[in-house]
């Protein structure tokens, strides 16, 4: 039976009009175009932005874009008169880093690497350690590589592998060394040594994998600052295949040695090796400058005017390559495509504000920083609300609709929807019905589930509203062969269609901000029926 039939029987029997087009709503909608998109995205993704990574000069210029842009529409600055809002980041860099293995110093980036995430207050150092082989680490389903064995004092070292084969395997690994991190650091183990093979041949890729020494960007939460200051965990040190075979030579053994006994045997293989393992690093937190850039638009009724629909996009990308022809990852889908739809959709309802048909609600229109770096702007304004988080009735976000993807090569008349009904029937109806109504696209939703192993509703800033009960909608054209590479040119963006897709969360946005009454949270995060 066609499903489309029953919903407009369904919108029709409740007594609202499914072709009920507002000529209002269309009539400005007219700004956002095919060529007001170029003339955005042409800038956002120049080469002159360096691919708008977090902390850098790309990022900082498109910034001071987006803000003249609200400036010059007249959105109000809500940051205590500014449109930055500032988000607290740092790194935390070590400055010296140390390896010695019977007295002999061992070579940074090339003999050991240690992890920066895995350094905690200002450092380390432990002397004449004791080396304990392990195995693969596994302690799990009968099996265990330190049964038996005291980890008190003794750097541990385990066999890894090749660098994860994508996301999801590293994910799962991260999972597991945290895991092991964890059972050693409870049985007081002076470290964690890892064997990496991809260091025997140091390259451009390795030295990219870890950052040559620096850590990862951290929030300075209030969490994260008590985390730091109470945290106890052991040190992580990968190490060469070279290195590791000369503490195995110790015990008379090698690497390719351990591996076969582990594969023949199907048992542990632990021992202690008489070495003296030397290790030491300094770390020191250097602030990066970071910042939200938020336009706000107040609306026309004075009663539901408090009440906030934000309009998000991440305008930072992955910035430039360490070699090649082609250095800049300009990210024009991702996600020049979303920001400037965002550009678009503030100057829209500022015309009909400007008019005398503003929306009721008022809108806070919010591209952020950090998204590449672990959704970390959004994450920062969720715990730092500049409204307050009782007050905004949804989050649209846009991220990545310039493109096509090959499962729509033939029918590019589309869009992803995920998270639309995650939380609220009513939002998912609101969604479904602008659509109807005014666009006519198809709204595919194979990825709005939870157990998606792309993981889409987790991976972009939506999700950061969503964990506290505000209903999203992500707009999303899917991923393709330029995803975070220097290929995501503006060549490449398909305007007509990016232009339908910023009309279609245009006209969703419209719904949303005039509906007699906010989108009801009916459900529970698991989905279940909120009682």
């Amino acid at each position: 039976m066609n499903k489309h039939f029953i919903y407009t029987s369904l919108v029709l029997f409740l007594g609202l009009n499914a072709c009920a087009q507002d000529k209002t709503a269309i009539k400005f909608s007219k700004s956002i175009t095919k060529e007001n998109a170029y003339k955005h995205l042409s800038v956002l993704a120049s080469d002159e932005y360096e691919g708008r990574e977090t902390g850098k000069k790309g990022a900082f210029m498109a910034a001071e874009y987006i803000k003249n842009h609200f400036k010059s529409l007249g959105l109000k600055a809500p940051v205590n008169g500014s449109y930055y809002q500032p988000v607290d980041l740092a790194t935390n860099n070590l400055v010296q880093s140390i390896v010695t293995i019977n007295g002999e110093a061992k070579e940074l980036l090339k003999d050991f690497i240690i992890t920066p995430g895995s350094v905690t207050g200002e450092g380390f150092t432990f002397n004449n350690k004791p080396v304990l082989f392990a195995g693969y680490g596994v302690n799990k389903d009968g099996y265990n590589d330190f049964a038996g064995q005291d980890l008190k004092d003794k750097v541990v070292m385990i066999l890894g592998g090749a660098a994860p084969a994508d996301r999801n395997e590293m994910r799962q690994r991260m999972l597991a060394q945290r895991e092991q991190v964890n059972f050693l650091t409870e049985n007081q183990a002076a470290a964690l040594v890892i064997v990496d093979p991809s260091l025997d041949v140091y390259t451009e890729q390795t030295k990219e994998r870890y950052h040559n020494g620096e850590g990862r960007l951290v929030m300075k939460t209030a969490k994260y600052l008590k985390e730091q200051t109470t945290a106890k965990s052991i040190p992580v040190i990968t190490i060469s295949t070279k290195t590791a075979n000369e503490i195995l030579k110790e015990a008379g053994s090698s690497v390719a040695a351990m591996e076969k006994q582990l594969k023949e045997s199907k048992q542990p293989a632990s021992k202690v090796i008489d070495v003296a393992f030397c290790a030491s690093a300094v770390r020191k937190e250097v602030p990066i400058r970071a910042e939200n850039v938020l336009g706000f638009l107040e609306g026309s009724d004075p009663k539901l005017k408090h009440e906030i629909l934000v309009i998000t996009a991440h305008y930072d990308h992955i910035g430039l390559t360490e070699s090649g022809e082609d250095r800049v990852n300009n990210g024009a889908d991702d996600d020049g495509s979303g920001t400037t739809a965002v550009l678009m959709l503030a100057e829209a309802f500022v015309k009909a504000k400007k008019a005398g048909k503003g929306p009721k609600r008022s809108i806070l229109f919010m591209p952020v920083i950090a998204e590449e770096k672990g959704l970390l702007g959004s994450e920062w304004y969720s715990e730092n609300p500049v409204f307050p988080l009782k007050n905004t009735v949804a989050n649209l976000n846009i991220d990545m609709i310039g493109r096509v993807d090959a499962d729509h090569a033939n029918n590019p008349d589309y869009i992803y929807i995920i998270g639309s009904d995650m939380l609220s029937s009513d939002l998912n109806k609101l969604g479904i019905k602008a659509n109807d109504d005014y666009v006519k696209m198809n709204l595919d939703m194979r990825y709005n589930n939870r157990t998606d192993p792309n993981r889409f509703y987790y991976r972009s800033d939506h999700y950061n509203f969503a964990k506290h009960d505000i209903p999203v909608i992500f707009y999303f054209n899917g991923v393709h062969p330029e995803y975070h590479a220097p290929g995501d040119e503006i060549e490449l963006i398909d305007f007509p269609m990016m232009t339908r897709r910023a009309q279609l969360v245009y006209f969703t946005a419209w719904e949303i901000a005039n509906a007699a009454k906010r989108p009801v949270v009916d459900k529970n995060e698991d989905g279940t029926p909120r009682k």
